[in-house]
């Protein structure tokens, strides 16, 4: 790509500034950051530009999925029964409040009642669904007594009744009841093993299934004879009703034979509680053609491709291309980094220019004991920059569109990080061997300390990773 201003002479390069030098014999004391300020102010401007259509888009992905936005549509009209709000997930409480702003004036409030779960840090204010926080991605007691509550409600539901059930990502852990004589604490330290094993959503929920008593069909079992509608939002590679928050209101297609073959595969401990619970077919999850099923009504509200779609639709009304990659693509973090990089320069290449979207679930399987906070979409940031390794004109952001990318601060919580063709040059002015920040998966030691992470606060919703390209 021809410099901005190659009419004004050589360029300063980043080597020079870290040499501390303009030019062969000039000498000063700069920061790069500074050098690029005085002597480059279109690096700036390029960049903030870059970094704030990126994270436009990011927004316009987050504001589809929003369940202001996408709930009201496959709202029914206002029953004249009682009605029983339950769910979990990182949207429950923005989902809460929109049953509640649809049907308050329309149902007498002693008809609607219920209860909701949401990671802590994300409840928002309701009349007459209480909203319950709890821990994710490891369960704690808090869910758990939840749970229980929850599981409750939907029991005592009449043939009458409607049980609306809210669900999105993360309500598989935030619905920590465990099964039998299973132990909370046995939960927790199969879940944190399997967070670590680098195992898919996917195998992480077949093994919840059947460690509990509310997954994998069981809570729409719990409210049968009563009418349920489940209102969903997908935060899973292909949409899978069953995978998503584990399935609470559909049939499992997996059998507790599956989750004890998972333990097995990944070298789990596994607690003689398990091993005997799983023994017992009465203990087997509900199958499809299951009678529970019969008044049970399942109904996707949001799906990732929509969000990726919105965001490709902003990109254009900017002025830019924006092609969708896939909202599919998973894997170890490093590995998609560093395959997106070598796409972008080789689409670079081919004249390409404008936004590579893409979405899915990438993972991180932890060789090395994190020395620090980090999670996926910033491991993900730092592989591509390593492998971008300052090609010019490429910029990207990654980020997970709950607003939490993995073990982060919770009182300030990260959604991911930017990422350009100066990323390389700012980590390595801070003196940061970027191998070892991937290596230990402390990839917020560096992005923070360059200015360059991502938050966006709570988003309320959960459509999986967002990932944006912009080649120019």
């Amino acid at each position: 790509m021809p410099h901005p201003h190659a009419s004004l002479g050589r360029p300063v390069e980043p080597d020079d500034v870290d040499e501390g030098k303009r030019g062969p014999s000039y000498k000063c004391n700069v920061t790069f950051e500074a050098a690029c300020a005085q002597f480059f102010p279109y690096t700036q401007i390029m960049a903030q530009s870059s970094k704030q259509l990126l994270t436009d888009c990011l927004y316009a992905a987050i504001k589809a999925a929003h369940p202001a936005v996408c709930l009201p549509a496959h709202l029914p009209p206002a029953p004249h029964s009682n009605v029983i709000v339950i769910g979990a997930g990182k949207a429950a409480a923005a989902m809460a409040q929109v049953v509640e702003d649809k049907w308050h004036t329309l149902i007498d409030e002693a008809r609607l009642s219920g209860l909701v779960i949401v990671p802590y840090g994300s409840a928002l204010p309701t009349r007459c669904i209480d909203v319950i926080e709890a821990a994710h991605p490891v369960p704690d007691q808090t869910g758990t007594t939840a749970a229980r509550g929850l599981y409750h409600k939907a029991l005592e539901a009449g043939a009458d009744d409607l049980v609306v059930v809210l669900l999105s990502g993360g309500g598989s852990s935030l619905m920590a009841f465990p099964a039998g004589d299973i132990a909370l604490a046995q939960k927790q330290v199969i879940t944190d093993a399997l967070l670590r094993s680098g195992a898919t959503i996917d195998e992480i929920n077949c093994v919840r299934k059947h460690l509990s008593a509310i997954k994998g069909g069981q809570l729409a079992k719990a409210a049968s004879p009563a009418r349920v509608l489940a209102l969903v939002i997908s935060d899973v590679i292909g949409d899978d009703l069953s995978v998503i928050a584990s399935g609470p209101t559909v049939p499992d297609p997996t059998t507790r034979y599956d989750a004890m073959g998972l333990l097995v595969k990944y070298d789990i401990d596994i607690p003689e509680e398990v091993i005997v619970h799983c023994q017992f077919a009465r203990n087997e999850t509900p199958k499809e053609g299951d009678a529970c099923f019969e008044n049970t009504t399942n109904t996707l509200i949001a799906r990732p491709m929509e969000s990726l779609e919105a965001a490709a639709k902003h990109a254009r009304e900017k002025g830019y291309d924006a092609d969708i990659l896939s909202d599919a693509i998973e894997g170890e973090a490093h590995e998609v980094g560093k395959s997106l990089a070598a796409l972008a320069v080789a689409k670079q290449q081919q004249g390409f220019r404008g936004l590579l979207l893409s979405g899915g679930e990438v993972t991180v399987m932890q060789k090395h004991k994190a020395t620090s906070h980090g999670g996926p979409n910033r491991e993900c940031a730092l592989a591509f920059a390593l492998a971008l390794k300052g090609a010019p004109g490429i910029s990207a952001l990654f980020a997970d569109t709950d607003g939490v990318d993995g073990k982060t601060h919770t009182h300030d919580p990260v959604a991911g990080a930017y990422v350009d063709e100066w990323t390389l040059k700012r980590l390595k002015a801070r003196n940061l061997d970027i191998k070892k920040v991937l290596r230990h998966h402390a990839s917020e030691d560096g992005f923070e300390k360059i200015g360059d992470s991502i938050r966006t606060g709570p988003t309320h919703t959960n459509v999986n990773d967002f990932r944006a390209i912009l080649v120019a």
